[in-house]
């Protein structure tokens, strides 16, 4: 299966953004933190994940023509900067709390240390893919304490929402959750039901 180029997985004001430092000539190495502010449902915990997701992002970052041609078409983005965005490719570092990790409010998931514009760019699927992964982990985590030990099935196919929701059923949260199998063909643990 191939993946899909999520370069543009992100908000118009990051790409302006961007347009601006590259405009400036401003090239500073800056460092940002994600984090959450409020645990899910009024929960004691969450659970991190999505690490897998943004790792495959960050690796498959870059603006094929198709994107070079829609930044274009909005009139907004001057020539030496889509030439800048052609050759584009994400040059920072990346440092994560594990996959599969109790988390709570307010503490660093992910610290980002990249040039400005780089780190710019990723802001907002990270935190798409890093917030809805801990969301269904979470929630996963909370069945299974509440089914106290009962085989789960079919928790991911009926649950998951957003964006992202028919890449969600491939992604490892559904198995570090202790959720024992599925009936998503696509997903990459057992299959029960018939």
């Amino acid at each position: 299966m191939s993946t899909p180029n999520l370069t543009l997985l992100t908000d118009l004001y990051e790409m302006t953004m961007m347009q601006g430092y590259f405009k400036s000539g401003i090239q500073e190495t800056v460092v940002f933190d994600a984090f959450y502010r409020t645990n899910p449902s009024g929960g004691g915990y969450a659970i991190c994940a999505g690490l897998d997701q943004i790792i495959n992002y960050i690796k498959n970052l870059h603006f094929p023509e198709e994107d070079i041609s829609y930044l274009r078409s909005l009139h907004i983005f001057d020539e030496d900067f889509l030439s800048y965005l052609k050759g584009f490719s994400f040059s920072g570092d990346i440092y994560a709390i594990p996959e599969g990790s109790i988390i709570f409010p307010r503490e660093p998931l992910i610290k980002v240390i990249a040039p400005i514009m780089e780190a710019q760019l990723i802001e907002t699927a990270i935190l798409n893919i890093l917030n809805h992964q801990s969301l269904i982990a979470t929630k996963a985590a909370r069945v299974c304490y509440a089914a106290k030990g009962v085989p789960k099935a079919r928790i991911l196919a009926y649950t998951v929402q957003g964006l992202l929701s028919s890449e969600a059923a491939k992604a490892p949260p559904t198995y570090l959750q202790a959720v024992y199998s599925t009936y998503q063909c696509l997903a990459p643990m057992p299959i029960a039901g018939l």
